[in-house]
């Protein structure tokens, strides 16, 4: 057992060893990899933060999409080093694990706890809008106090949101998975979805609604907004992109490739967003709305809802107001059909984004549960569902229960805290290894890592920096939450601590991936 600074270090030759057992054969090319990424990123961020991005930089959110995509590239290309040296489950907790010790490797893993929970949650939310969305425009209102959680005027409780979750939670805890083929046709219903929203909305764009172009500017008057803030909230957005780098063992000529399906599936989803984008302020316009001395209300905030329901009941909805952007455009355009199938688009597919990130948390509190760092009774796998039903049924509530009382743009911040911080530490590990273990193998090599990895950290910081400080405080929080339980229980009962060096991704009982490796389809 090895010791650092952060504390104790689980060996990477005893994680490389499990690896190495279920090596896949590589098979992908560029194009392949390119596709993966586009699927994988696209749709989530696009469908439910729209607005939340306009009430914080107006058409300035372009530039928005720009700035997360930067920097999301550069922390994916370290992010890609680590997962083709270490391809098991826990991701950057276990990459932090191996490099820089048990007390690091703790905090990202509770950190990424947080952020899948809050990622999903706010998908809950975002479902929900386009739920409630499709049902009014079939005549049926549901009533306000059961559609909105109450920091908005007349709002109780996010009961659709409640619902789907619980849902959600329930169909994994006996043992539903979604399938890499449901997986490819939930994807081809964004991409297709998205693709006839730019076609329509387009050629109707008209140059005054750009004007002005950056109302607030590059920072705004507070945190999280301007274009940086509204980046720093956008970057939910892509996050997915880790399915292309942990595909680098099943990649041919990884050194080549990886980079090409990284930054090509990234540049994809960017343009895609730009346009979106354009043509939802081209056509409506995007201006924040702002009190009677002009500052800009925060998004979710009960001054920004109570002026969005005045706004309602005077007949004039803006689009920073809605709760479903995409298909509101192309219904105030004279496109109610096309509106519509939007909406049933979103209907379809947001909720296998929630078993995703649900699925992907569950794989966290396994690997730190078997870890000992977290009571192993939370990784008890059910004797005929066979899946982690307890650790289910925990975050699922847990979900339930953000969705039902947050706004989302502000569910996607405090998730994106956390994920900031373990893409932050992803690249630290790489610039620590390289330093540490330079002659080990890496089938894929961070290109200019000297110069890559600390923009990728220096992207982090600034993002983080520039959420609102809310979201910022959450974390610090969490993480304290989190120090406290792990010296009362996880510093005595450490595997590793105890001198048991174990990895578990061969367990017969270990839940399965979200979706099957891409070589098994």
């Amino acid at each position: 057992m090895a010791f650092n600074l952060f504390g104790r270090i689980k060996p990477l030759d005893a994680i490389l060893a499990t690896a190495e057992k279920k090596a896949l054969t590589r098979t992908l090319g560029p194009i392949q990899l390119t596709l993966l990424g586009v699927g994988a990123v696209i749709g989530t961020g696009i469908f439910v933060l729209t607005s939340e991005a306009a009430q914080k930089a107006g058409p300035g959110m372009m530039w928005s999409f720009v700035i997360a995509g930067l920097v999301c590239a550069v922390a994916a290309l370290c992010y890609s080093e680590l997962a083709s040296m270490v391809p098991v489950s826990g991701s950057a907790y276990t990459y932090t694990y191996a490099v820089m010790g048990e007390l690091l490797a703790w905090m990202v893993g509770w950190a990424l706890i947080l952020e899948y929970a809050v990622a999903a949650s706010a998908v809950s939310v975002g479902w929900s809008g386009y739920f409630v969305g499709l049902l009014a425009n079939a005549g049926i209102d549901l009533p306000r106090a059961l559609t909105i959680g109450g920091y908005a005027p007349g709002g109780l409780v996010n009961l659709p949101a409640l619902i789907i979750a619980l849902l959600v939670t329930f169909l994994l805890m006996i043992g539903t998975s979604e399938s890499a083929k449901v997986n490819a046709v939930l994807v081809a219903i964004k991409v297709t979805a998205l693709t006839i929203f730019i076609v329509l909305t387009l050629p109707m764009m008209q140059g005054q609604n750009f004007d002005p172009f950056m109302p607030n500017g590059w920072f705004g008057e507070s945190r999280g907004f301007g274009a940086v803030g509204a980046a720093a909230s956008i970057f939910f957005a892509y996050v997915g992109f880790d399915a292309v780098s942990t595909a680098a063992e099943e990649t041919k000529n990884p050194q080549r490739n990886v980079p090409i399906g990284l930054i090509g599936s990234l540049a994809i989803c960017t343009v895609f967003y730009l346009l979106v984008a354009a043509g939802a302020i081209g056509t409506v316009g995007a201006q924040p709305i702002v009190d009677a001395a002009g500052v800009t209300l925060a998004p979710g905030s009960t001054e920004f809802a109570a002026q969005c329901q005045a706004l309602l009941t005077a007949g004039h909805e803006p689009l920073v107001c809605s709760h479903e952007a995409l298909a509101f455009v192309l219904r105030t355009i004279g496109h109610p059909a096309f509106g519509n199938m939007i909406g049933i688009a979103a209907f379809l597919a947001l909720p296998s984004v929630i078993l995703i990130m649900l699925f992907g948390q569950t794989r966290i509190f396994f690997v730190m549960a078997r870890d000992g760092l977290l009571p192993e009774k939370l990784a008890t796998i059910h004797p005929k569902w066979k899946t982690p039903h307890i650790v289910t049924a925990i975050t699922g509530v847990a979900v339930s229960v953000f969705a039902a009382f947050l706004p989302v743009g502000q569910l996607a911040d405090i998730s994106n805290s956390g994920t900031l911080f373990a893409f932050l530490m992803v690249a630290v590990a790489v610039l620590i290894l390289r330093r540490t273990d330079p002659d080990r193998h890496r089938p894929f090599r961070t290109p200019l890592v000297w110069i890559v990895a600390p923009l990728a950290i220096v992207g982090c910081l600034g993002l983080f920096y520039n959420l609102p400080y809310e979201a910022k405080m959450v974390l610090p929080i969490w993480g304290g939450i989190g120090l406290l339980l792990y010296f009362a229980y996880g510093y005595r009962t450490s595997h590793v601590g105890r001198g048991h060096i174990e990895v578990h991704e061969s367990d017969a009982d270990a839940p399965p991936q979200p979706v099957p490796p891409i070589s098994d389809q």
